[in-house]
């Protein structure tokens, strides 16, 4: 599937997805509500089949908090990347994708430890590297007291 052909099928798939070719993949922007719904339709749909959930990733712009999914279609050969921002910047909740992808698990812990981003319904959401009392050292507001981290 080329990309435009690919942005003309996310755009019916989701019609409040914002679409674009972006440097590397097509990228797709989601409202947080749509989401889950949204990664349902991409794996299920023949003509879209993203099988492959490569890497989920975290972000934190500072003025919000942002997941992005790399998805891949190993029938079609497509990839597309899809971003979410989170509502909450504080207390920032996702739903996940493990139960469609379960490599998601782990990736999303990986979030969850280091960004404080939770993930509702996920089987078994705890810090995967640091302890209970640690921050959340990937944030930009994160305060290092003890100086871990020199920048």
């Amino acid at each position: 599937m080329t990309n435009e052909a690919l942005i003309t099928a996310i755009g019916k798939k989701e019609a409040q997805a914002e679409t674009k070719t972006g440097a590397q993949y097509v990228e797709t922007f989601v409202p947080l509500a749509r989401l889950h719904d949204f990664m349902v339709q991409l794996k299920e749909d023949k003509d879209l089949a993203f099988d492959y959930l490569i890497c989920v990733t975290g972000v934190d712009h500072a003025d919000h908090l942002q997941m992005v999914y790399h998805l891949e279609s190993t029938t079609h050969k497509h990839m597309l990347v899809v971003k979410v921002k989170t509502a909450d910047r504080q207390n920032p909740v996702v739903d996940t994708v493990s139960d469609i992808w379960p490599t998601a698990e782990f990736h999303e812990r990986e979030a969850f430890d280091l960004l404080g981003i939770t993930f509702s319904n996920h089987p078994d959401l705890r810090r995967l590297f640091l302890d209970e009392n640690w921050g959340f050292p990937l944030r930009k507001d994160y305060k290092d007291d003890i100086h871990i981290v020199s920048r």
